[in-house]
């Protein structure tokens, strides 16, 4: 046999056309001709993801808040409550002689 993996059959009818790693540009025209078309494509995606996104923002705040209003105490709960620390007396007024 004496065949390396992957040079184990030989197919005929099929072309690879192959670049070498050293004439590739990986940035060609990414400034020229991406970033151009990068604005007409997403503003062409906004009516699908916008409407879902600005309802789950809604969604979120509005639980948020509710979650908060329902942890808030009611004053009303409390007004007949005494302080058990009340502030300590004024101090007396000085004595003048005459």
């Amino acid at each position: 046999m004496g065949k390396q993996f992957g040079n184990l059959a030989f197919i005929r009818g099929i072309l690879y056309f192959r670049l070498s790693p050293y004439e590739q540009r990986a940035y060609a025209g990414a400034l020229t001709k991406g970033l151009p078309n990068f604005v007409p494509r997403t503003l062409m995606t906004l009516p699908f993801w916008m409407p879902p996104f600005a309802l789950g923002t809604f969604i979120y705040f509005y639980v948020d808040d509710l979650h908060r209003r329902s942890k808030r105490k009611n004053p009303k709960d409390y007004i007949d409550e005494v302080n058990p620390n009340p502030p300590p007396p004024p101090p007396p007024p000085p004595v003048t002689k005459c």
